[in-house]
């Protein structure tokens, strides 16, 4: 099978460009400690672990769920406030202090310099489920187009969200490589919507995976320098 000449590139964003896990244990961090200033009724049987158990089990309740991760949150906190009788406007306080620990990433050292060198060779574009503000980081400047799927209204893997971004771009799904960690909602998803797709390999765990061994990425990349060269 012949293949389009790569024009752009879409990636990842958590663990793609940072690692994710210690950026979510901060602020949630950060959340709770602004909860037990300003609505201490909740935080004095809240942990931050119930918390997070009480909002995996919201997710069923609404499709929106799925894919609008702030929607989540939001919701779930103005439950919480009005079951202990506090304002459930504080939410949008409480989202807000949230949301500025959530932009705090420690980008991986690749990403910039690669950055740089990846603007002159190719277009490039970012599609996240998660809902990390480009502009708050100041990475915004280095990608044409974002789509985030709490704006777009579905997440990955569903082709349409790729789609959207290559719609953005102009360009055949052919024509772009999509990078991501995860290999089921990255490499699958991108693959199933047409697009050719790397697997961000940064950790090196075996391509083997049994649960993944039906899914193979057109490259593997230990970091975006590895991609830049593959160009």
């Amino acid at each position: 099978m012949l293949f389009m000449t790569i024009k752009a590139v879409l990636l990842d964003l958590d663990d793609t460009l940072w690692p994710v896990a210690p950026v979510i244990r901060h602020a949630e961090s950060r959340l709770h400690a602004w909860m037990q200033e300003h609505a201490p009724a909740v935080t004095a049987l809240h942990t931050i672990d119930s918390l997070r158990e009480r909002r995996q089990a919201l997710v069923a309740s609404d499709p929106r769920f799925s894919y609008d991760l702030w929607a989540l949150r939001h919701t779930l906190l103005r439950q919480i406030l009005a079951e202990h009788d506090e304002d459930p406007a504080k939410a949008d306080q409480a989202m807000a202090v949230f949301a500025a620990a959530r932009n705090q990433v420690s980008l991986y050292e690749d990403v910039l310099p690669a950055l740089q060198a990846l603007t002159q060779r190719v277009r490039l574009g970012t599609v996240s489920n998660g809902f990390a503000d480009l502009q708050a980081i100041g990475l915004a400047p280095h990608f044409e187009v974002s789509v985030a799927a709490h704006q777009f209204g579905c997440a990955k893997p569903d082709p349409r969200i790729f789609l959207a971004a290559c719609d953005a771009l102009g360009l055949a799904p052919q024509a772009v490589l999509y990078v991501g960690d995860d290999l089921l909602l990255d490499v699958q998803g991108a693959q199933q919507a047409g697009l050719r797709a790397g697997w961000m390999n940064r950790s090196g765990m075996p391509s083997a995976d049994p649960r993944h061994q039906h899914i193979r990425p057109d490259a593997e990349f230990k970091d975006l320098h590895d991609l830049t060269q593959w160009l």
